[in-house]
């Protein structure tokens, strides 16, 4: 229980952080950076993904209405990040992770296959967010670099954040 708790806890505290970057640290038009496709990877694999795409839900739909400006584009590249993470956790490090639903951690499944994880969840999530963000109104060659660009930023923020929330006993 006392896991629970502290996982809950790391969670909003994540979230909140992803708020305050967004609030505070402009880095400029080329980058965006969240660490939400992280948070969704990490939440327990024994969640039902229904369940788990209406945790995405409010959880970007709260950084939507707390940080950004455009209330529902987090929440709209959340979701469906929401949607395929036990396809990724399957496809990456084995159907039993997902039937048993157990904790998936760099020590016990190397950094590899984590980093494979968390590049496929935030490539998912940045080409949703800049495709809506942009809205038609911007080159491709300016989705591009800011996809590359996005996805090395929020990539380097969610290796240590995976550590903290991911862990053996879950």
């Amino acid at each position: 229980m006392k896991t629970e708790k502290n996982f809950t806890l790391m969670y909003l505290m994540a979230v909140t952080a992803q708020i305050l970057i967004c609030n505070f640290i402009n880095v400029g038009t080329y980058v965006s950076v969240s660490i939400l496709p992280v948070l969704v990877l990490c939440l327990p694999l024994n969640i039902p993904v229904m369940l788990l795409m209406f945790i995405a839900a409010i959880t970007g739909l709260a950084v939507d209405w707390l940080a950004e400006g455009i209330v529902g584009l987090n929440m709209l590249a959340a979701v469906p990040v929401a949607f395929i993470r036990n396809f990724t956790v399957s496809l990456l490090f084995g159907k039993d992770k997902t039937d048993r639903a157990e904790g998936i951690s760099i020590r016990k499944n190397g950094f590899l296959r984590v980093s494979a994880a968390i590049i496929i969840c935030q490539s998912v999530f940045s080409a949703i967010y800049i495709i809506a963000d942009g809205a038609g109104t911007v080159p491709f060659l300016f989705i591009l670099i800011k996809f590359a660009i996005s996805l090395c930023c929020s990539y380097v923020l969610s290796i240590p954040l995976f550590n903290m929330l991911a862990s053996d006993e879950k």
